[in-house]
């Protein structure tokens, strides 16, 4: 784990990700060492993400909790609450390649042209192709997945301490 100041600006921004008038009031924190967005919204989850990457809130339902997000390159860590976890609310990330589900937990996901890859720090994360969302495979923690377009069976693989060490310290774990 890296150590030192951390430098930081915050805005508050209203993310609106659902039906014409819905709003979601998140913190969004930019941090330079490692560069990233961070966005805290009310009810506790945590999205960070590279700041070259790109980010979508989505909240369908305009109740102003998000349901998840679409993330378009790079890679996002993702925080939920143990709150969401005991009203058993779901969450999304979307990629260009899979979905990645989960009821409470912490992982991150990493976008290139070719896959995202998913690796599970705590809980666990339901991941299905992104064209095949009814078969899915079930990540618990130390573990991970790489999904491309290819048909292949996705296969669940414990990663090596130092692929999981080369994508934390992207978000300074």
């Amino acid at each position: 784990m890296r150590t030192g100041a951390r430098l930081a600006v915050v805005a508050v921004l209203t993310v609106v990700a659902g039906p014409v008038g819905a709003q979601t009031r998140c913190t969004e924190t930019t941090r330079f060492d490692p560069p990233l967005r961070v966005l805290r919204c009310a009810d506790g989850l945590v999205l960070e993400t590279e700041t070259a990457g790109t980010l979508r809130p989505v909240d369908r339902d305009g109740d102003g909790h998000l349901e998840g997000a679409e993330i378009g390159g790079h890679a996002v860590f993702v925080t939920i609450p143990a709150s969401r976890r005991v009203r058993r609310e779901g969450f999304q990330i979307l990629t260009p390649h899979a979905i990645a589900s989960v009821r409470g937990t912490v992982y991150a996901v990493d976008v290139t042209r070719a896959r995202t890859s998913v690796f599970v720090e705590q809980g666990h994360v339901d991941v299905a192709r992104r064209d095949a969302p009814q078969i899915s495979v079930t990540l618990g923690p130390g573990e991970g997945v790489d999904v491309d377009d290819g048909r292949d069976a996705l296969e669940v693989r414990r990663w090596p301490q130092e692929r999981v060490r080369s994508l934390l310290e992207r978000f300074g774990r």
